[in-house]
């Protein structure tokens, strides 16, 4: 599975990062992105919604950084 590092980095640039990668994905692949910041989750909630045809499971490893593996569907 492939890993986005986007610790450090504030909304757009996980937003954009997730669209790059979208783009190469087939339905049922995933990935995962690393944040530490709490509002880049709610940025990506807000964005992409359920409608979007992704689904987001978002654990938070340790606290205040978060594992989300995104699967296209």
């Amino acid at each position: 599975m492939k890993k986005i590092d986007c610790l450090g980095e504030f909304c757009p640039i996980p937003i954009l990062k997730i669209k790059q990668e979208l783009k190469t994905l087939q339905k049922g692949e995933s990935f995962m992105l690393f944040t530490d910041h709490s509002c880049v989750l709610q940025s990506i909630t807000d964005h992409y919604g359920k409608a979007s045809g992704i689904r987001l499971e978002p654990e938070e490893v340790i606290n205040g950084v978060w594992e989300i593996t995104i699967t296209k569907y």
